[in-house]
């Protein structure tokens, strides 16, 4: 099968759901990562030009990793529009490769670049399957299933439809941080105010934080201050109740690292083969 990732920018798709990804490869199904915008505003001391080469260098690391293919639109961040011209461009690109599932960002978020991928996904998504719009890329002849990364915005509230256990895959998931050098060690701690320790070693240890193991629990995940280790098992503490629910009491409690959806409305119904898709990929 097909599945197609839609970020805002380069980490969207790792972060939120490179776990998924990896297994999904593995399990010899075909997954595209497409970042919309090429980071280039992502950086406090490079310019826009040296930014977005550099991020395009990671994101090709990225895609080596979990063995997909990875497409950088040449957009500047912080200028993505939900405009006539965007959803054009996003219609003939997913026609083209027609994924029989879409993930993207929920239209509420703290980013502009963000709720205009989002929005753009919503009104691109029925005019895949109309044939008068945009022509010359042959209409997709049924809907794909679009889901939404999990987010920690209230109004409305995210519901985790499908909660994924990614246990196995937090080693890959650490790496792909990791590999985001000038995001995680340069301009992320930049707008936090945070100082990260030299050395390879030391600082790796930071990206982690607290050291997660089986007898950590939910509350102390949740309480913990930062570090991606903490910020992949939020997902599984903060939906305990549903990896419980669709993993079954004795492994839903011991998962540690999740990865959370939302089904749109406005794509496919979860039935059928996506739905088998996502339950074999538990």
């Amino acid at each position: 099968m097909k599945i197609l990732m839609v970020g805002a920018h380069q980490d969207d798709n790792e972060f939120r759901c490179g776990g998924l990804a990896h297994r999904l490869t593995k399990m010899g199904h075909e997954v595209r990562f497409l970042s919309c915008s090429n980071g280039s505003g992502g950086h406090h001391i490079m310019t826009p030009e040296e930014t977005a080469k550099r991020r395009a260098k990671e994101s090709e690391a990225v895609a080596e990793l979990l063995g997909i293919q990875y497409d950088v639109w040449n957009i500047n961040s912080g200028t993505l529009m939900a405009d006539l011209e965007m959803r054009r461009k996003l219609i003939r690109y997913i026609r083209t490769f027609s994924p029989d599932l879409i993930i993207s960002h929920r239209q509420n978020d703290y980013h502009a670049d963000h709720r205009a991928v989002g929005l753009l996904v919503q009104d691109a998504s029925y005019m895949l399957i109309v044939p008068h719009e945009c022509p010359d890329v042959a209409a997709m002849r049924k809907m794909p299933v679009i889901m939404y990364y999990e987010d920690a915005f209230t109004n409305p509230e995210f519901r985790p439809d499908v909660v994924i256990g990614v246990d196995d895959e937090i080693d890959t998931k650490l790496q792909i941080a990791h590999l985001n050098v000038s995001q995680v060690y340069e301009w992320l701690p930049y707008t936090n105010g945070e100082e990260v320790p030299q050395g390879e070693e030391a600082r790796f240890e930071w990206l982690k934080g607290m050291n997660i193991t089986e007898s950590t629990t939910d509350e102390e995940v949740m309480a913990a201050p930062r570090g991606y280790s903490v910020r992949f098992a939020k997902t599984a503490a903060r939906f305990r109740k549903e990896l419980v629910e669709q993993y079954g009491q004795e492994r839903g409690s011991k998962i540690r690292y999740a990865e959370a959806f939302e089904v749109s409305e406005y794509g496919a119904p979860l039935a059928g083969a996506v739905k088998e898709l996502l339950e074999n990929a538990r």
